[in-house]
C-alpha cells in the first residue's frame, strides 16, 4: 500500500516535544487524534456496506483515492457488507465523532429499506452527520425481445399474463416496478432474483418478460439490442438515454432513483467536517472522478450533507404515502 504523510507537519522543537508528550501518554498518532487542530493525524476509514467490486464499493474507492490526495493520508476502503449496508452504517455511527470513521451510504437504506423491516431495524439520518452528496444512479424498465413489448401501452395491453422480475426485498427497482403496476393497473406474476443481473438475464432470455435493473447493468444489453427499454424512473430523462421516456412524464407518480452520499457519526467538530467536505469537494472536482462517473453511467448528484439530509427524508415519506396509499408491501408478507 502506498504510503501516505500528513499534509501538516510537525516543526520545531516545542512541537516534537507535544508529539512525545502525546506519544506517552498513549495517544493513538497513526488512527486518530482528539485534538481535531491536527486533523488528520492518520488514515480516516470509509466503511461501506456492500461488497468489493460492486457499484458502491467502487464509487468509494474513487473517493477515497481523491480524499487521500488532498488530505494527505490513507483512506482506507473497508467493506462489511449485510443487510443492505444497515449493519456498516450502525457500526460507524457509533465511532467517536473525530473524522476518523466514515461511511458510503445508499439512499435505499435510508427511503426503501425501512419500508421492508421491522421499525428497531430501520436505519435513519439521526445518528449520522452528512458530508456530501455524490451520484445518482438510475433505474429502467427493460423488456425481453421475445415479448413484443415496446413501450408502456404495450405492458398495460398484456396486462394479467405478464411475468416480471424483482431484484431484491427492499430496493428501488423492487418499489419502482410496484408502485408503477399499481398505478398504471399491470397485473402479472412476479419472479424473485437477488440481484439484478440474473434478473436481466432471465429478461435476455424471455424467461421473464419485463424487469427494473440499474442503468449501468442493463445498458450494455440495451445498446447491443438484446433488451428493450421502455421508461427509466428518474424525475428527469437520463443523459445515457434521453430517448427513453420517464414513468413521471408518461402520467406515473414514481420518481425512484438510487443516491449516495459520504457520512460520520453524529457531532462531528465544525472544522474537522469543513476539511471533509473539502476533501470531497476536490476529489469529485478530479478529472478522473468525472471520467469514473462517465464510464459507470452515473450522474453527479453532488449536493450538500443539509440537502441529503432533506431530500432522503422527503423520499422517504413520498415512498411510505405511495406504498400506504396502494397496498403494497415491500416485505413479501
Amino acid at each position: 500500500m502506498k504510503h501516505f504523510t500528513t499534509r501538516r507537519a510537525f516543526a520545531g522543537v516545542a512541537a516534537a516535544s507535544a508529539l512525545l508528550a502525546l506519544t506517552a501518554c498513549g495517544g493513538n498518532v497513526g488512527g486518530g487524534s482528539a485534538d481535531s487542530s491536527e486533523f488528520p493525524a492518520g488514515p480516516i476509514n470509509l466503511t461501506v456496506g456492500q461488497a468489493a467490486g460492486g457499484s458502491t464499493d467502487l464509487i468509494a474507492r474513487a473517493v477515497a483515492d481523491g480524499m487521500s490526495e488532498n488530505l494527505g493520508v490513507a483512506v482506507p476502503v473497508l467493506n462489511k457488507p449485510g443487510a443492505n449496508g444497515a449493519l456498516a452504517t450502525q457500526e460507524v455511527s457509533g465511532e467517536a465523532a473525530d473524522g476518523y470513521n466514515l461511511v458510503l451510504l445508499n439512499a435505499s437504506l435510508i427511503t426503501i429499506t425501512p419500508l421492508a423491516v421491522s421499525e428497531n431495524e430501520a436505519v435513519t439520518l439521526d445518528n449520522l452527520d452528512v458530508i456530501k452528496g455524490l451520484s445518482q444512479d438510475d433505474y429502467v424498465l427493460v423488456a425481453s425481445t421475445e415479448s413484443g413489448i415496446e413501450n408502456l401501452d404495450d405492458l398495460k395491453a398484456d396486462s394479467g399474463s405478464v411475468t416480471y422480475g424483482t431484484t431484491g426485498v427492499g430496493t428501488g427497482s423492487q418499489l419502482a416496478q410496484a408502485v408503477l403496476f399499481e398505478q398504471a393497473g399491470i397485473e402479472g406474476t412476479a419472479v424473485p432474483f437477488d440481484s439484478g443481473s440474473p434478473a436481466l438475464t432471465a429478461v435476455m432470455g424471455n424467461q421473464v418478460q419485463v424487469a427494473t435493473i440499474q442503468l449501468g447493468e442493463a445498458k450494455p444489453q440495451i445498446d447491443a439490442g438484446t433488451v428493450v427499454p421502455l421508461t427509466v424512473f428518474s424525475a428527469e430523462r437520463n443523459e445515457f438515454l434521453p430517448d427513453v421516456p420517464t414513468a413521471v412524464e408518461s402520467g406515473y407518480d414514481v420518481p425512484v432513483s438510487q443516491y449516495r452520499a459520504i457520512a460520520a457519526p453524529k457531532g462531528l467538530p465544525e472544522d474537522v467536517k469543513a476539511q471533509l467536505v473539502e476533501a470531497v469537494d476536490a476529489a469529485i472536482a478530479a478529472d478522473s472522478y468525472k471520467e469514473f462517473n462517465e464510464s459507470n453511467l452515473l450522474s453527479p448528484k453532488e449536493i450538500s450533507g443539509d440537502e441529503v439530509v432533506t431530500e432522503w427524508n422527503e423520499l422517504a415519506a413520498k415512498y411510505r404515502e405511495l406504498t400506504e396509499e396502494h397496498g403494497i408491501s415491500l416485505s413479501g408478507s
